[in-house]
């Protein structure tokens, strides 16, 4: 069965020809995937894009969001990278995450989202300590918005605290994070294969709790605060 990845670079910076620690993380990942017949179609560098700030899968005039919403979609594993800045996950990832948000008020008549029955692992890589927090901070708004999350479905790098040395700059990848990548892949290539055999029932949350007929969401997409 054919199932395919794509990934997504949250760096703060646009492409540049310079290397980049989440691009090594991410060609990581890509070599432990293909161990398991999953191709990483394509990589997308967010900050190249104008992803506009809001919470709809369209804001409108300039808005580059629907582009990569249809391409991130259209794929049954999501490679989510990005670096840490602060001891958190950087603001671009952020603004993805709240794009996401939209999904929540796009379900079918089972209450499904549209990433429902869809993979998402994540590549992190930063100085000092924040990976975990990052990932946790990924995966519960990765969850909320209808991704499947796979057993060890984190991969990361955190060099050492005020240090110089970032993960593109390894002479060699460590054993532990090569361990890691091939757990990663190993799980997510396996729970794609399964769900897209045998995706999820959805319920008829209509009759659940006896609503009236109207367009089909859970419930409306969460509105920015003022």
């Amino acid at each position: 069965m054919s199932v395919k990845a794509i990934a997504i670079n949250c760096s703060l910076k646009k492409s540049s020809g310079e290397p980049s620690s989440t691009d090594a993380m991410i060609a990581l990942l890509r070599e432990k995937f293909s161990n398991h017949d999953v191709e990483i179609t394509e990589m997308l560098r967010i900050a190249d894009y104008n992803v506009l700030p809001g919470v709809t899968s369209d804001e409108g005039d300039g808005d580059d969001w629907p582009e990569l919403r249809t391409k991130i979609l259209a794929h049954d594993i999501l490679i989510f990278g990005g670096p840490i800045w602060m001891g958190q996950i950087g603001s671009i990832a952020k603004r993805v995450l709240e794009r996401m948000d939209a999904f929540l008020g796009e379900t079918d008549d089972k209450g499904r989202m549209p990433s429902s029955g869809k993979i998402a692992v994540t590549a992190i890589v930063g100085n000092e300590d924040g990976a975990h927090w990052s990932s946790a901070q990924l995966f519960q708004s990765l969850n909320d918005t209808g991704w499947t999350i796979p057993a060890a479905a984190a991969c990361y790098w955190v060099g050492e605290a005020m240090g110089s040395i970032d993960f593109k700059d390894l002479d060699e990848t460590p054993d532990k994070t090569d361990v890691t990548a091939a757990t990663v892949a190993a799980n997510a290539a396996h729970l794609a294969r399964l769900l897209k055999n045998e995706p999820y029932p959805g319920t008829d949350f209509r009759a659940a709790v006896r609503m009236p007929d109207r367009p089909h969401s859970v419930r409306p997409p969460w509105r920015p605060c003022e």
